[in-house]
């Protein structure tokens, strides 16, 4: 198995060039561990608890979920769902405020340069750049201004605003397949190239003309080196 992930290793130039020869329309991009390192979902939550933004109440019963989710008894679905009907009753505006701060502080130093650099190539061109999430809409929709894509070319995890206010109605949580079936709502059902970094972004990936596992986990690896794909690690985070 070795042998075969290494061959199928990109490097930066190849990788830019195998996107450019298949993306010419749309192209759909994961956000946590593909645009940048970390996992900004979860580090949003620890950063509520830190600040004071969520109640003590809050506190404790999201940090029994997230230990279950941990253990594995609460499910991928479930705890993204859960992460964004926590923020229930406060305002929209705040939320934004704050992951508008969040961002700048713990996630920005860690965007790959080299996945920004491809989709400014692929603006330049005229492709249709979508960002697909488990994470909640406030902090994706916040990082991905930094790729140039619009609120309006992202799918995240996201709950009914009324009268301004957060509510625990969920709208959407796109993970494993429900990346696919949110695709599908926006009348994308196949994409030219997706890029993701989990094993909940296969599903994704599996619809594309091209998949791009990028920065991939064990699991992701090990699918990719099943189905053929080259996987990709930015400097930042490339194996030995």
């Amino acid at each position: 198995m070795s042998n075969a992930v290494s061959t199928s290793r990109l490097s930066t130039e190849q990788f830019h060039a195998a996107v450019h020869e298949v993306a010419h329309s749309i192209a759909v991009f994961d956000c946590d561990g593909t645009l940048w390192s970390g996992d900004a979902g979860s580090g949003f939550m620890k950063w509520s608890i830190e600040t004071g933004l969520i109640s003590r109440e809050a506190t404790d019963w999201i940090d029994r979920r997230y230990r279950g989710y941990l253990r594995g008894e609460v499910s991928e679905l479930a705890i993204c769902g859960e992460m964004v009907q926590l923020y229930q009753g406060l305002r929209e505006d705040e939320m934004r405020r704050a992951a508008s701060d969040f961002f700048s502080a713990q996630i920005e130093r860690n965007i790959f340069p080299e996945m920004r650099q491809l989709i400014a190539d692929l603006h330049s061109r005229g492709v249709d750049i979508w960002a697909v999430s488990s994470t909640n809409d406030w902090v994706i929709e916040e990082g991905v201004t930094r790729f140039g894509i619009p609120a309006n070319r992202v799918l995240s995890a996201r709950v009914e605003i009324r009268n301004g206010l957060v509510t625990d109605k969920l709208l959407d949580v796109p993970t494993d397949e429900g990346k696919v079936a949110s695709l599908a709502g926006a009348g994308i059902n196949a994409p030219d190239a997706v890029f993701g970094n989990s094993v909940h972004d296969a599903a994704m990936l599996s619809i594309a003309r091209r998949a791009f596992p990028v920065n991939p986990s064990p699991a992701l690896l090990e699918r990719a080196t099943f189905e053929g794909w080259p996987v990709y690690y930015p400097a930042s985070v490339s194996p030995a």
